[in-house]
């Protein structure tokens, strides 16, 4: 059994105000000023443009998804097929991953300091344990992306879908996540066609006599909540009647057939469309939910099972791999998988399901520099407990590990602070000792 990690580190639960900002509520938040930024001098890799960060909500069951076990566990027709470099999938939840293994990385040493799932969201998605003190200053990973990256084109640098996210807080409005809905008609306020040939003019018209009259207010602002408002309504503006934007939020019923017609693949088709556009953004994070699967995991006639769960998964990101390729964006493009925390190992429950475990968990990866076809780390026969950590830092990986790999990937510090947080303490993107040879890092091992 190898060690864990000691030190925990703090993050706070997502409270109802923070999750339920999107993208126009983000405007009503102070722009970011210059901050004094402290550094441990690790270096990125900065092998990838995007990440698309797939959230498996609820806690996939490590054991029947990525790493799967010989056992009386399994349904007859699991099919666990053994692969080159120790990766093992089932023919019958992954029929499309299997096919593509040379691209997929499994971290199979991995672990959570959180069994509750509000709890554990969090850490996954700032990389921060809880801290309620804290709860208000910690952003999501993807806003920080964004805040490193900037608003570099007409969207915003950190999409999310199917799910209210942590956001951007104390980095400021232009940071948080825009949340589009993921439907073949695309986004209907982009445009206002009630004047026909002459609603694009008379937008145009209207948009300056608010800027005219606005004008005193935006030049000297009262505060830097009304200074976000302006730079928001411009923003806003560019997206407005442009064909180009429009265009990425809209998709056939040929891309649903492909992706699945259901709310991840139709996200990760707009996701493919932003990657593809180039038009600013950085970070998407994707909610696929179900994973929480105490009952009936392998009962059909339960609506949501590991067979459902699975194969929209492996028919969605087969898909999106398939195009990225095509269209030469996968080396560049992140894919990350992952869930709060692991289930019960062994047999089933008694209602024929899995319960939470923390001890063991798995991450899968794809492209965005990462090295294919292999897996990191092993656990037990049972998957009970961690056996090999398979990577230089000798023990668990945790969720501030894989946060510290995507900054790595996306070419940013991880080891920055800020200090200009409105609590007065530093804000580390990555929290708890950090460096080269211990403490929270980057998992090199990835990049081959």
């Amino acid at each position: 059994m190898i060690r864990q990690r000691k030190n925990c580190s703090g993050h706070a639960q997502v409270t109802r105000r923070h999750l339920l900002f999107g993208a126009a509520s983000a405007s009503l938040l102070n722009i970011h000023a210059d901050a004094q930024v402290t550094s441990a001098g690790v270096k990125p890799r900065g092998t990838a443009k995007t990440c698309i960060f797939i959230n498996m909500n609820g806690g996939p069951s490590h054991m029947d998804t990525w790493d799967p076990k010989d056992g009386p566990w399994n349904p007859a027709d699991a099919r666990i097929a053994q692969f080159p470099s120790g990766l093992a999938l089932s023919k019958t939840y992954w029929p499309k991953f299997s096919a593509i293994t040379d691209d997929l990385l499994v971290l199979r040493s991995c672990a959570s300091w959180e069994a509750a799932h509000e709890r554990g969201q969090f850490y996954i998605q700032t990389g921060h344990s809880q801290n309620p003190a804290l709860a208000a200053e910690l952003p999501h990973i993807g806003a920080v992306i964004g805040y490193e990256r900037g608003f570099t084109g007409l969207l915003p640098p950190f999409l999310a879908f199917n799910q209210n996210v942590q956001g951007a807080t104390f980095l400021g409005g232009p940071y948080m996540p825009m949340m589009p809905p993921a439907s073949r008609t695309g986004i209907a306020t982009l445009t206002h066609n009630y004047f026909g040939a002459a609603s694009t003019q008379r937008f145009q018209d209207r948009f300056q006599l608010l800027r005219d009259l606005d004008a005193p207010i935006r030049d000297n602002p009262a505060n830097g909540t009304v200074a976000a408002y302006g730079g928001y309504y411009s923003r806003a503006k560019q997206m407005m009647y442009n064909d180009a934007v429009d265009a990425v939020f809209k998709f056939t019923t040929e891309d649903e057939g492909r992706y699945g017609a259901n709310s991840l693949g139709r996200s990760l088709i707009v996701s493919r469309n932003t990657i593809k556009a180039k038009m600013g953004v950085s970070f998407i994070s994707v909610t696929q939910s179900g994973w929480d699967t105490h009952v009936g995991q392998f009962d059909r006639s339960q609506p949501t099972t590991i067979y459902s769960l699975a194969n929209d998964l492996d028919r969605a990101v087969a898909a999106l791999v398939e195009d990225l390729r095509a269209s030469g964006d996968l080396d560049s493009t992140l894919i990350v998988m992952m869930g709060e925390f692991g289930r019960t190992p062994g047999v089933l429950n008694s209602r024929g399901g899995r319960d939470h475990f923390r001890p063991v968990m798995n991450v899968a990866m794809i492209g965005g520099g990462v090295k294919g076809g292999r897996v990191i780390g092993a656990s037990s026969a049972t998957g009970g407990e961690l056996v090999d950590a398979g990577w230089s830092g000798n023990r668990a990986i945790y969720p501030d590990d894989i946060a510290a790999t995507i900054y790595s990937a996306m070419g940013i510090d991880w080891s920055k602070g800020l200090d200009d947080t409105p609590s007065g303490r530093r804000y580390l993107y990555i929290p708890g000792p950090v460096s080269l040879s211990g403490g929270v890092r980057a998992v090199n091992e990835v990049f081959g």
